[in-house]
């Protein structure tokens, strides 16, 4: 008889656990992880002193006396609302908001146009037209003040003098003029890159279309370009009132509030540093806060909206 040996049976193996993949949630976190620290730090810069700010506008709260400062609620509301100082000031800050947009979309829009054909050397000249906006706003003001307002020796005055003219004082003339010329000047060329951006996304088949069947530039202008830079001349609009709405170094620096110049900004500066109200002061910020974000409000759906074109024509 034959011995048969039998090999040992191997052990059962046990089925490994599946690894899950890690859920949305957890990589959604592990993606924005990174920008925390950023949106901590923007938080405690920004949020935190308005939320002060806040607190502070329901107080009366003066600096020279700080230990009679007492809960008022919404009392500093009614007297911004109220003061006829205050309201001149929102009237002031509405006709300066509305003058330098209206200003600087017009001439924007006719630089876009003219630096939208091509001509020999047009990355400097755009460069070019593109520095005032770079430059500081503290430094614009002045320059605009010695430089070219100055009665004495003035840049105006001066070619005025030169062909026989006569020799005004600009800011005490025209100083609300004054000060929207400073900022037109400055704004220009940023509304200038805004319609630029919208001329150089034109569907060029349509306008060659348009000119094959007979249509004129006038007409390619009117019927053409003008819809389709709506939604830019919207968004330039929105962001320039953004900022004019709370400009403050324009007004201080060349009028110093005077002449019927002072805006709501410049207004919130008089009653905290000069009256040191300081709950009437936050008050006013405040409600210059939240009519900013009234206006930004407006601007984000115009640049979502934006995206949205961009999008579905791509």
């Amino acid at each position: 008889m034959t011995a048969t040996t039998t090999a040992p049976s191997a052990a059962p193996e046990h089925p490994r656990p599946a690894v899950r993949p890690p859920s949305g949630r957890l990589r959604a976190w592990a993606t924005r992880a990174p920008l925390l620290p950023a949106l901590i730090f923007m938080i405690v810069v920004t949020q935190l002193p308005f939320v002060a700010t806040l607190v502070i506008s329901f107080f009366d709260w003066n600096a020279l006396y700080p230990d009679a400062r007492s809960f008022t609620g919404f009392a500093n509301y009614g007297d911004v609302l109220s003061d006829p100082a205050l309201r001149k000031s929102v009237w002031t800050t509405i006709l300066l908001t509305v003058g330098v947009v209206l200003a600087s979309l017009v001439l924007g829009l006719a630089l876009a146009l003219l630096l939208d054909r091509r001509f020999k050397g047009r990355g400097v000249v755009r460069t070019l037209m593109i520095a005032p906006f770079l430059v500081v706003p503290v430094a614009a003001a002045l320059l605009w003040k010695h430089v070219l307002y100055n009665p004495e020796y003035g840049l105006l005055n001066g070619l005025l003098h030169y062909v026989g003219g006569p020799q005004p004082d600009w800011i005490s003339n025209t100083p609300l003029l004054a000060v929207e010329a400073s900022l037109v000047w400055q704004w220009t060329p940023f509304m200038m890159l805004i319609l630029l951006a919208g001329l150089q996304s034109r569907d060029q088949q349509q306008i060659e279309a348009a000119r094959v069947d007979g249509a004129g530039d006038w007409q390619i202008f009117v019927h053409l370009t003008l819809p389709h830079l709506r939604r830019y001349l919207e968004l330039g609009a929105l962001l320039g009132s953004i900022y004019i709405v709370q400009n403050f170094d324009a007004v201080f620096t060349i009028t110093s509030g005077g002449l019927g110049t002072a805006n709501l900004p410049y207004t919130v500066y008089q009653s905290f540093y000069q009256a040191h109200e300081n709950g009437l002061a936050s008050a006013a910020g405040v409600l210059v806060v939240i009519g900013s974000i009234i206006i930004a409000t407006f601007a984000l759906r115009v640049v979502s909206s934006l995206f949205r074109e961009e999008v579905g024509r791509a």
